[in-house]
């Protein structure tokens, strides 16, 4: 049952993001490297869903270290959320952090099952 619980949210995640690529909204270089951040952040969780171990632990470990910095610093601070209309009448400061609790409810359980495969 977890297992599956596990697979529909990965792909939950696969859907909104090849969504998003499909839609062309990954044209900048920042939102390029954010979906190969995402590709490679996937076959991660996959490979703890499945059992699988396809690269070493170390590296697994970079990995996830690296792309929870780079999902902070895109989400936070590199994507361009100015233009958004639902994001007009809210303060910056309130903006970060709504932008921060959403990173934390949509990713926590993709950087929960990566630290489990790489730890």
């Amino acid at each position: 049952m977890i297992n599956l619980l596990w697979t529909i949210y990965l792909g939950l995640l696969g859907t909104a993001s090849l969504g998003y690529l499909l839609k062309g909204k990954y044209k900048s270089i920042p939102g390029k490297i954010d979906f190969v951040v995402s590709v490679i952040t996937w076959i991660g969780l996959l490979g703890y869903v499945k059992h699988i171990q396809w690269l070493n632990p170390l590296t697994w470990k970079v990995i996830t270290i690296s792309a929870l910095l780079w999902d902070i610093l895109f989400g936070m601070l590199l994507k361009d959320h100015q233009g958004e209309d639902i994001l007009q009448e809210i303060s910056i400061g309130k903006r970060r952090a709504l932008m921060f609790v959403t990173l934390v409810l949509a990713l926590g359980p993709l950087y929960y099952g990566l630290f489990r495969y790489s730890f």
